[in-house]
């Protein structure tokens, strides 16, 4: 009987919850195990201790330890999939073929590192490309990225779209914090590249809360968007969740006036998709990988002037709720990005390294 090809999905990242990589593991991974052919593929997971049972107790496991930054754990495996591109835990020791999920470039728009260590994390990135077999990006805009920044050696690479995260609660009950008035959401790691601290301008003339849900990774930077509040007098309708559950976000995203999210950095930008699939207006800067997500029925700042801001919102809550059909045309562009679709092209990707 010919030995199965084992394919070995890194989910190490998922020991941060609440993250768009912890989702982006989950989901995909779970949509592999309906991919993998049985007969003659085996699907392993390499993720931390207290992640075993992530994708079922019956799933194999890989258990990943300090010392795989040194050697990894390939001997056995035909297909190596590395889905961060920052990665510790990189099969430099090519006993497998490599698969290199890079999701963004986001260094290069940060505009928080010295030219010295930009470049000493390009390199790092640079060298996980040398040692890859196949690069896959999650959007055209990281592709066009690396190719401006880094050198691919005419190495294969895919764009693969990441999928929506929502499994619809059929029976979504109201969260703890509820909103007094009509509300602005948004969702994400509080740190300085979400660009969160240009949002309380949005509430001057207006009777509107804003709600920003997710973790404070920069307490300083929490601090500057309370600052920006208060200096528009709006700090009491700028109320943080703190992380929050899917139900919870379910309920933010159903009964939101408008999702807004001014990210300067993103490789993909999954909240949108979520927001879209509610039919919901979604305000966007006009940076990095979001327009090309968001679509043309979304709306874009083109700038973060105030005075700016407060008319795009204003206009883009006109032409929505002037238009029914744009609601229609958000759900159905949310519903064109698929977990399953994204697994099926891994897995064309795996297949053509064996």
């Amino acid at each position: 009987m010919r030995q199965k090809k084992q394919l070995v999905f890194d989910a190490e990242r998922m020991k941060y919850p609440h993250t768009g990589l912890y989702h982006y593991c989950l989901q995909l991974g779970l949509a592999l195990q309906k991919e993998v052919n049985k007969e003659t593929e085996e699907l392993k997971f390499y993720v931390r201790t207290g992640h075993e049972n992530s994708f079922g107790e019956t799933t194999q496991y890989i258990e990943q330890h300090g010392l795989h930054k040194f050697s990894m754990p390939t001997k056995n495996a035909s297909v190596w999939h590395t889905t961060y591109q920052a990665t510790n835990y990189f099969p430099f020791n090519k006993k497998a073929k490599v698969v290199f999920t890079i999701h963004d470039l986001n260094v290069l728009h940060e505009n928080k590192m010295s030219s010295k260590r930009l470049q000493k994390e390009l390199s790092k990135i640079q060298n996980r490309i040398d040692a890859a077999d196949h690069i896959v990006t999650i959007s055209h805009f990281t592709l066009a990225d690396i190719k401006n920044n880094l050198q691919l050696h005419n190495k294969p690479t895919t764009v693969i779209y990441n999928g929506c995260n929502i499994q619809l609660i059929q029976n979504i009950v109201a969260p703890n914090q509820l909103p007094a008035s009509d509300f602005l959401f948004t969702i994400g790691t509080i740190n300085a590249k979400k660009n969160f601290h240009v949002l309380p301008c949005l509430l001057v003339g207006n009777n509107m809360q804003l709600f920003i849900a997710g973790i404070t990774d920069d307490e300083n930077y929490k601090q500057l968007i309370i600052s920006e509040a208060q200096k528009y007098s709006v700090a009491d309708r700028v109320i943080f969740t703190g992380p929050i559950n899917e139900n919870d976000k379910q309920w933010y995203l159903k009964n939101c006036t408008a999702f807004v999210f001014p990210s300067l950095a993103e490789g993909f930008g999954l909240p949108v998709i979520e927001a879209m699939y509610f039919g919901k207006p979604v305000v966007l800067s006009n940076a990095t990988a979001l327009p090309e997500i968001g679509g043309p029925d979304a709306f874009y700042f083109d700038d973060f002037e105030p005075n700016n801001m407060r008319t795009v919102l204003k206009n883009a809550l006109k032409i929505f709720n002037e238009n029914p059909a744009i609601a229609d045309k958000l759900k159905a562009r949310a519903n064109m990005f698929t977990w399953a679709d994204a697994a099926k092209k891994y897995m064309e990707v795996y297949r053509s390294l064996y």
